[in-house]
Formats: C-alpha cells, sequence, structure tokens
C-alpha cells in the first residue's frame, strides 16, 4: 500500500513538470524587430544623422514592409503572414487622395541592411518616396498551473500539467521620407491574448495564438494608422511638418469640383433656359 501511494506520488511529480520534456516553448520566449537598430545599426549612424523637412510630391507613392527580426532571430511572421497582415495595413492608405500607390515590400529586401541607405535602395527599386516600417514585439509565457488540472480517469487518479498561456503582441508602423530620413508619423497597436492547455498542446496553442495576436495588433494598428493618415493632410497646413509640391497629373481632388461645379452651371442654364 505504501510502495503504491509513493508510486503516485513520484508519478505526480513527474507529470507536473513535463511540459518541460514535451515542449520547448515553456516559460517565456521573445520574437522582436527593433526599429532603431535597423535604421542606425551603430552608434555613429545616430549621431550623424540629422532630418530635415520633407518636401513631399503629392500624391505620394508608399513602400510597406515589416522590419527584419532582431539579432539574428527567426522572423516571428512567414512571408506569406506578412504579406496578408501587410494587404490589411495597406487599405488605411488606399482611401486617401494624396497618396498614389502602395507597393508591399517583402522583409528580404531589407534583411542584413544599413539603414536609411538600404532604404533608398529600396526605394530605387520599387519606385517609392515614402517608406512605412512595421517593426513587432511579442512575448509568449507558458507557466504550469497543476492546482487547476486534477483528472479522474478510468484507471484512477492522474495529475496532468497544465499550463497558463499568454501571449502578448506589440506592433508600430513608422512613416518616413526617405529623401530626408524624417519621420513624418506612426501608430501603434496592441493585443493580448490567453488560454489554458495541457501541457502537449503548449506548441499549437501557442502557435495559434502568436498569429492571432498579429492579427489582432496589426487591426488595431490600422484603426490608428487611420486616424493619423486623416491628421497628417491638416498638420502638415498647420504645423508646418512638411513641404508640399504636386506632380504635374495631381489636382488633388480640385478637378473634380471644378467637374462638379460646371454640370450645376450647365444644369441651371438648361433649367432656366439661358
Amino acid at each position: 500500500m505504501k510502495i503504491r501511494i509513493l508510486i503516485t506520488m513520484l508519478g505526480a511529480i513527474v507529470l507536473s513538470s513535463c511540459s518541460s520534456f514535451v515542449s520547448d516553448n515553456t516559460g517565456k520566449q521573445t520574437q522582436s524587430s527593433s526599429l532603431m537598430d535597423f535604421l542606425y545599426p551603430d552608434e555613429e549612424s545616430r549621431v550623424k544623422h540629422q532630418s530635415e523637412i520633407p518636401t513631399l510630391q503629392l500624391p505620394v507613392k508608399v513602400g510597406l514592409a515589416f522590419v527584419p527580426s532582431s539579432n539574428w532571430q527567426r522572423d516571428g511572421l512567414h512571408g506569406k503572414d506578412q504579406v496578408e497582415l501587410l494587404e490589411n495595413v495597406k487599405q488605411s492608405f488606399l482611401q486617401y487622395e494624396y497618396i498614389d500607390r502602395i507597393e508591399i515590400i517583402p522583409s528580404e529586401y531589407l534583411n542584413g541592411g544599413e539603414g536609411f541607405a538600404t532604404l533608398e535602395q529600396v526605394g530605387r527599386l520599387y519606385d517609392v518616396d515614402v517608406m512605412a516600417l512595421v517593426s513587432y514585439d511579442q512575448v509568449s509565457q507558458s507557466l504550469e498551473n497543476n492546482a487547476a488540472l486534477l483528472y479522474w480517469t478510468i484507471v484512477g487518479m492522474y495529475v496532468i500539467p497544465g499550463n497558463e498561456n499568454t501571449v502578448q503582441t506589440f506592433v508600430d508602423t513608422a512613416v518616413f521620407d526617405i529623401k530626408s530620413k524624417k519621420m513624418l508619423f506612426r501608430a501603434p497597436g496592441v493585443s493580448k491574448l490567453e488560454k489554458r492547455t495541457t501541457a502537449i498542446g503548449i506548441d499549437d496553442t501557442l502557435a495559434d495564438k502568436s498569429l492571432e495576436g498579429f492579427g489582432i495588433a496589426v487591426e488595431n494598428m490600422s484603426t490608428n494608422l487611420d486616424a493619423e493618415l486623416a491628421r497628417f493632410k491638416t498638420r502638415v497646413k498647420e504645423e508646418k511638418i512638411a513641404n508640399v509640391e504636386h506632380r504635374a497629373d495631381y489636382s488633388g481632388g480640385a478637378l473634380h469640383i471644378y467637374c462638379l461645379l460646371f454640370l450645376c452651371v450647365m444644369l441651371l442654364r438648361k433649367i432656366t433656359g439661358r
């Protein structure tokens, strides 16, 4: 009897610590990309950097990309997932008449780059004037919570180690004028997800919640980005944060107004018979 009790106790202890055997994702895991590390790869580049008031050619051409992961880590998002998320961000830009087009640029073009020099190269390659860079920081944490997972099975009582899984995601879009190296505006997004699982389910749960967390954070960021884009035109006029020039084929929406006024005048003349 004592031997059976001892074996049961030892089994419970082994099971309570088995999450570290069945998964490499227990404890705290972090995946991130740093905007500052990418733009200023060394201290000297940060000291030398002197931004100037940008001159924007309307309508602007925008490049959109994820900042590569930091410290030689594997990117937290696969290329396909990055493109799908950036398509959502792209919609925030498309509704404004002062934006010509938005090019989604794979993060591979920024890998191993040297800050603004790389942005200038990518700008020439894709013919864009402005770059919107999306950086991220995601922390996944899996902590055992044994007391909550005590099960009766057909062969007796077993303690199955449980895990409280939390995934917190922060994303940030910073929009830069490439030529002047001036940041025009930025918009953040956050999300926090929690789910309890058994030890066996840690890897699948964290993988699913990681992607879901990115999706929610990007959606939150897109809402904030939309607000910043709406404010940007007003800030240019009131705060003089940028000089504006118009391309030869750009009317900034004025042409549509003139056409509407012309049609109103013609309609009025037809009604009055003049």
